[in-house]
């Protein structure tokens, strides 16, 4: 790669940090072509992406993006490294993640940035075995509503119990 193509992506890649939800850094080694193609596109189809970069060039865009001092660390930045970027949900990309690491015990997280909050590898661990943001909100409706639920079928209860009665003493 020459020089000018180096800058070149140095700053599109600066811009497409500033611009991602969430930053994972992991370390792809490991992986056959199959995989990492069957990975990207189950990446591409939860609106993230896989890019493979040299350290030294992730580092200077890193710089340029402001990213995190943890991030940028000499110690995270060795060995194979990919970066996956997410641009709609933060958190589907870490989820899919995981599915796959499940699957295969590969690819490895390193650290992340999610929403402007630090992650190291024990939290993006954990956020990728969250359920899916449609899972939670149906959860949460449902620990909404269920008190009214309980309302309701008290109050009904009492109807109920007054209806029998009345059918009752009018049979004798």
């Amino acid at each position: 790669m020459l020089k000018n193509e180096k800058v070149k992506l140095v700053e599109d890649l600066g811009v497409d940090l500033k611009e991602a939800k969430s930053v994972v850094l992991i370390n792809y080694s490991g992986l056959n072509v199959k995989a990492q193609q069957d990975l990207k596109a189950r990446l591409a189809a939860v609106g993230g992406r896989m890019i493979v970069v040299k350290n030294t060039l992730l580092k200077r865009a890193g710089q340029t993006a402001n990213l995190d001092k943890d991030m940028l660390d000499d110690t995270v930045l060795q060995g194979q490294t990919a970066l996956v970027l997410a641009s709609e949900d933060p958190i589907a990309p870490i989820q899919a993640l995981g599915k796959f690491a499940k699957e295969h015990e590969l690819p490895k997280f390193k650290v992340g940035i999610v929403e402007g909050s630090f992650q190291n590898e024990a939290e993006l661990t954990k956020l990728s075995a969250l359920p899916g943001r449609d899972v939670i909100l149906g959860q949460l409706l449902g620990a909404l509503i269920a008190p009214q639920y309980g309302l309701v079928g008290t109050l009904n209860a009492n109807l109920q119990k007054l209806v029998f009665v009345i059918d009752q003493a009018s049979k004798k």
